[in-house]
């Protein structure tokens, strides 16, 4: 009798531990995508309000070309919009690349020049959201940056991939310029080994 009843016991126990840990993976799967949803509606919503106050900015303002861009911005404050029209492409655009404002929309590199100013505005995007339709940009493709300070136009030179550690891209220059920068291979999964760079010219 005593051999039956631990044969009997056995499978009981594992029936719960299996039991347990289908409702475990369960949870979890349910509590992960619970979160991938809200961080998607959180930038949504984001995306909409902050692009309402810039256009509500611009009603406001009489003259929007003789507004300057304040170098003293905070961190994730609105800087404006950026609009790639032949791709679709439309982003609220932050100051400084934290990652909730990576997570919001795009992020202004804060050491970089203001858009409108003469050197290198550089902006970056994550790939798997609002920066994936760069993987069809082409050479010449406009590109257009509305803020405060008014609308700046910019022409595509060209697109290259570089390796992380490569900071020549971000480096100041003479001209008024824009670099995009995001992670790349565009499809990758996990982290990105390489960046994908978008060079343009004020026109």
């Amino acid at each position: 009798m005593k051999l039956t009843t631990e044969q009997e016991t056995i499978p009981t126990r594992t029936e719960k531990v299996l039991r347990w840990t289908r409702r475990l993976l369960f949870l979890t799967g349910t509590l992960a995508l619970g979160y991938v949803g809200f961080t998607l509606l959180d930038a949504h919503l984001y995306q909409v309000s902050a692009k309402r106050y810039l256009a509500t900015q611009l009603r406001m303002e009489k003259e929007p070309q003789a507004v300057h861009l304040a170098r003293a911005m905070k961190q994730e404050d609105m800087l404006g919009r950026l609009d790639v029209p032949r791709l679709g492409l439309s982003v609220a655009v932050l100051q400084g690349t934290s990652s909730r404002s990576l997570r919001l929309g795009a992020g202004h590199l804060a050491d970089s020049a203001l858009p409108g100013d003469v050197g290198n505005t550089v902006i970056a995007g994550h790939r798997d959201t609002f920066f994936r339709e760069l993987k069809d940009v082409r050479g010449q493709d406009e590109i257009q940056l509305q803020t405060a300070a008014g609308l700046f136009r910019y022409r595509v030179d060209w697109m290259k991939v570089v390796e992380p550690g490569d900071i020549s891209v971000l480096s100041p220059s003479n001209e008024s310029e824009l670099t995009l920068v995001t992670c790349y291979p565009f499809y990758f999964l996990g982290a990105a080994p390489q960046r994908f760079v978008v060079r343009a010219h004020r026109y």
